[in-house]
């Protein structure tokens, strides 16, 4: 295999005979997803780093890595001896990626990129530099593709059918309320790529992303036709024929580009180009009209009906007990039996693959010891694997997807003694995500409204950590949805400014990250409801989905207010409630004093 080096060199000589002066290769497939299957892992092979979010840009003698908080440490790593520079996003004195590309751009340079992995609104203000420099854009080769000699072939997973008894409405009737925002936005044509609104409309499930059940395809809606672009060989029989009888038709899955190109003049288009890709929202005729503006589904699917919000109650009950079962057999065995980060994530996924409706991790779990933990998005090798000792703290992120509905739960537990300082962070991150869990707010508050209760008692001590406080939760698709989610800062590529509405479930996981010693995260869901509606207004609260305990053998009470003190005691005494009819008597009195008021 080529080192980093040699393959940077490679695509250098294929930019210099296309006359490219800086080549920018983001974390994409042709859809704006947010994980890639392994196909679409261009900016991991070029770089060498493998986070799920960066943008790698290269020029003739320089190369270039932006990415965000999550992945400061493990970047910094992975880039050694790679010749690729880290750029740290949104940290004091470095550069954005427009920036360094503005700066870098000679006159008349040229800008290159596969324009199917960067979106329509990213590939216009590349395009707006190149043309103030007089230059050009250059978008229909994939340059790592030429040089990436046994590249993984185009994922075809077979597709499968997401039964309207947990989707909770028929395809038919999720067309029928898209074509009615259509007809309120006077648009003649919806053309659809994000995988995940694709599946939701179509109530189809597929494996062509790892930990994502969605199949490529995109889609294009009519007041008359739906047209599915997809690979032929996906689809069953019979989903096909049941899809038609809702007034799906099948295309190829590459036959998207030509019926753009099928727009009449004057023909208003819907289409998002925060995800839509440059090449496709290109291939627009001039004549036509394009309503850039967020997929219609996006909101539809982030409020969760009757049916799924009972699904996923079930999901997390069933997940519930395996986080118990797990905690509890970690707690009694380690130092008894040997335990590793790799070994300790193997036996939680076998715990899960035993309940009833499960189907598949919804990421890959987050399993970092002592000082592992301190790297937020740290995933464990078999060169990175350490061994657990009966002292200090595990960090475990992890979460299922369930027939019922998906997971994402993060527990920070003592596998032995600990430090002052370490209970001073754990009781800090508690009292974090207990603030945020209990809140009562007024309708028409967003997650950057609401982040201050969770970052207030880090900000109190000149502490922070780097991440959003918490995002939307798919139901069986992206363990990572929008609209809604928990964050203080505005970003230009993010939607958490939405207002939260009833059947929102967002997540709710602030955490403390040591460097070189230790990190801590608490992480649960929380589900969107109505509360009293007076002469003020109509106030909202949170109803919490995921009943695990915190630990308290890390939390110190004498840090925690009488307030603090009830609202923990209140959560324990629901986890024992809910989980405890659901153990092995052993684990139940295992619960019982995990779980005890304070």
């Amino acid at each position: 295999m080529s080192s980093i080096p040699e393959r940077l060199a490679a695509l250098r000589r294929e930019m210099k005979a296309r006359g490219i002066d800086l080549y920018v290769v983001p974390t994409a497939d042709y859809h704006g997803s947010e994980y890639v299957g392994e196909h679409f892992k261009a900016r991991q092979f070029i770089t060498g780093f493998t986070g799920s979010a960066g943008t790698a840009v290269i020029t003739a003698d320089e190369a270039g890595l932006w990415t965000d908080g999550r992945y400061f440490l493990q970047a910094e790593a992975q880039l050694q001896g790679s010749g690729v520079t880290l750029y740290r996003m949104a940290e004091e004195g470095v550069p954005t990626l427009q920036e360094f590309l503005a700066e870098k751009l000679p006159e008349k340079g040229c800008i290159g990129f596969d324009g199917r992995t960067v979106s329509g609104a990213e590939g216009r203000a590349y395009r707006k530099l190149a043309e103030e420099k007089k230059g050009r854009l250059c978008v229909d080769e994939d340059l790592v593709g030429l040089i990436w000699k046994d590249r993984p072939p185009l994922p075809a997973g077979k597709v499968w059918r997401y039964g309207v008894e947990v989707a909770g409405k028929s395809t038919a009737e999720k067309l029928a309320a898209v074509r009615g925002e259509m007809a309120k936005q006077g648009a003649d044509r919806h053309i659809l790529t994000s995988l995940y609104d694709i599946a939701w409309l179509l109530n189809i499930r597929g494996s062509d992303i790892a930990f994502v059940p969605v199949a490529l395809s995109y889609l294009a809606v009519t007041k008359e036709e739906c047209l599915w672009f997809v690979q032929r060989s996906a689809v069953p029989e019979e989903i096909a024929a049941d899809l038609a009888s809702c007034g799906v038709s099948l295309r190829p899955y590459d036959g998207v580009y030509a019926y753009v190109k099928t727009v009449g003049a004057g023909e208003k288009v819907w289409m998002d180009t925060g995800s839509a890709n440059y090449r496709l929202c290109s291939t627009l005729p001039e004549g036509a009209v394009l309503l850039d503006r967020a997929n219609p589904s996006a909101a539809m699917k982030a409020v969760k009906n009757e049916a799924e919000l009972k699904a996923t109650r079930s999901a997390h009950l069933k997940d519930a007990v395996v986080m118990c079962k797990f905690l509890y057999w970690l707690k009694t065995n380690i130092g008894k039996v040997p335990m590793t980060e790799i070994s300790v994530s193997d036996h939680l996924a076998e715990l899960a693959s035993r309940q009833p409706g499960f189907l598949d991790l919804s990421f890959g779990t987050i399993c970092g010891y002592g000082p592992h933990g301190a790297i937020i998005h740290y995933g464990a090798t078999p060169e990175s694997d350490v061994p657990l000792q009966p002292e200090g703290l595990l960090l475990v992120d992890s979460g299922r997807h369930y027939l019922e509905g998906t997971t994402d739960i993060t527990r920070t537990v003592a596998l032995g003694p600990v430090t002052a300082a370490m209970k001073a962070d754990f009781t800090r991150v508690a009292r974090a995500n207990l603030n945020l869990m209990f809140a009562r707010f007024l309708y028409g508050c967003s997650g950057m409204n609401l982040d201050i209760l969770a970052r207030e008692p880090f900000w109190e001590a000149a502490l922070d950590y780097k991440h959003g406080t918490g995002h939307g939760v798919g139901h069986v698709l992206n363990v990572h949805e929008g609209p809604n989610g928990f964050r203080w800062r505005r970003s230009p590529d993010r939607s958490e400014h939405a207002v939260l509405e009833e059947g929102m479930i967002t997540s709710d996981e602030p955490g403390v990250y040591r460097e070189g010693e230790y990190g801590i995260r608490l992480e649960n869901e929380i589900l969107c409801r109505k509360g009293e509606k007076n002469e003020y207004g109509q106030f909202m609260y949170f109803e919490n989905l995921t009943f695990v305990p915190f630990d308290l053998e890390v939390i110190d009470p004498a840090q925690m207010d009488r307030s603090e003190i009830r609202k923990l005691n209140a959560f324990h005494a629901q986890v024992y409630e809910k989980v405890s009819p659901w153990l092995e008597a052993e684990e139940a009195a295992w619960l019982k004093e995990a779980t005890r008021p304070i």
